[in-house]
């Protein structure tokens, strides 16, 4: 189809309200938040004198539901952004997908939009166990749309629509050509000279799926042997709200090519690792940017701060990345380490489904996929 725009679906339990949704994913810039924008179609005589309601809340979990005991919570969930959508009491223009949605369903569908404040966290999960069936850890989001007399009451389910988004960050459209390098050295206790390790990667920012090129040069002044090598990518994940802070390996590779590397000799080497999600399916606590279930789960990407801020000023979950190469000199002589730090995020499209597409008429050509399958694993595009 020509112009055509997928559009995300899904409907309340009684079929008496259906939430449009022209993306999932809202992008943080570190200076703005695109906003949750959307289209609800309701049934007028259902409503009977009340109104709709739409409202976007973030869920921390930093504990399993299980170890909720004597009162001990370890979630936390807040509202970050509501909107009456009808009758409507804000005034806002409405997109273009919004506008042929409404052209397309009729007079009893509603645009909403609503502005999600830029302090609010990125959205990370953490990986549960093989046999973990409590929810997921982490920074969730979700858009709730209900009917009711007032914000404040507690929707049922029947008659209302929940949906699973996420706040997403993108690299900057253009990449840093920097290459990060790092030297360390190591001396022994009762021998001279040092074993020196220089590091360098050929760019600072790689995109998911991405592989890392690590450039090893070791130069071996002292009188230890260097018996292996390896190299990993190293994911640093940081929760804020309980202060903790814990690594997992999200690709290795340990070479003995090239070794021993005996006293005076020197190395060169270069090292391919790919970080992938799908690779560390059985790892625990791994983070990612949505469930492992969904066809478009990745690691969790890099965290992005405002330029003048750092990331200790970030909420939620934190998260970057280091290439860690050690140098194995046996039970004797221990081990050299050195830390490169790198970021791994998705690359800013120059696009998105709600900008720039069917401007012109044309209100027929939408594609509606239905959104309980999508996260079911069941795309399945429905017109």
């Amino acid at each position: 189809m020509v112009n055509a725009v997928k559009v995300f679906k899904k409907t309340a339990p009684n079929g008496k309200i259906t939430v449009y949704l022209g993306r999932r994913d809202f992008v943080d810039n570190t200076v703005s938040t695109e906003p949750v924008d959307g289209v609800v179609l309701v049934d007028n005589d259902y409503l009977r004198g009340r109104k709709v309601y739409a409202a976007v809340t973030v869920t921390y979990r930093h504990g399993r539901e299980e170890d909720e005991v004597m009162g001990l919570q370890f979630s936390k969930e807040l509202v970050i952004a509501s909107q009456q959508i009808y009758p409507s009491t804000d005034k806002f223009e409405v997109t273009a997908v919004q506008d042929r949605l409404i052209k397309k369903l009729g007079g009893n569908a509603y645009p909403f939009v609503m502005n999600i404040p830029q302090s609010a966290p990125a959205s990370v999960q953490l990986q549960p166990g093989e046999e973990d069936a409590s929810k997921p850890l982490g920074v969730i989001y979700d858009l709730k749309v209900f009917v009711g007399d007032n914000s404040d009451e507690k929707p049922h389910k029947r008659n209302s629509v929940n949906l699973a988004v996420r706040k997403v960050q993108y690299a900057p459209l253009e990449r840093n050509k920097r290459q990060p390098s790092t030297l360390v050295s190591k001396g022994f206790t009762l021998s001279s000279g040092k074993l020196n390790l220089e590091v360098t990667l050929d760019k600072e920012l790689f995109y998911h799926g991405e592989q890392v090129q690590a450039n090893l040069n070791v130069n071996n002044g002292s009188k230890k042997t260097v018996k292996n090598i390896k190299c990993a990518i190293i994911q640093h994940v940081e929760v804020t709200m309980t202060n903790s802070h814990f690594t997992r390996e999200v690709a290795s590779l340990e070479s003995k090519e090239g070794c021993p590397i005996t006293p005076g000799a020197n190395l060169n080497k270069v090292f391919t690792l790919t970080p992938l999600a799908s690779s560390n399916k059985t790892k625990y606590g791994i983070a990612l940017d949505g469930k492992l279930k969904d066809g478009d789960a990745n690691l969790a990407s890099s965290t992005v701060v405002a330029s003048g801020k750092n990331n200790s000023e970030a909420g939620g979950i934190v998260i970057s990345y280091s290439c860690r190469v050690k140098l194995n000199c046996g039970a004797l002589g221990g081990e050299l380490v050195a830390d490169l730090p790198c970021k791994i995020m998705h690359p800013n499209p120059s696009s998105g489904p709600m900008k720039g597409q069917g401007q012109e008429g044309a209100d027929d050509n939408i594609v509606f996929e239905d959104f309980a399958r999508l996260r079911r694993g069941m795309s399945v595009d429905q017109n």
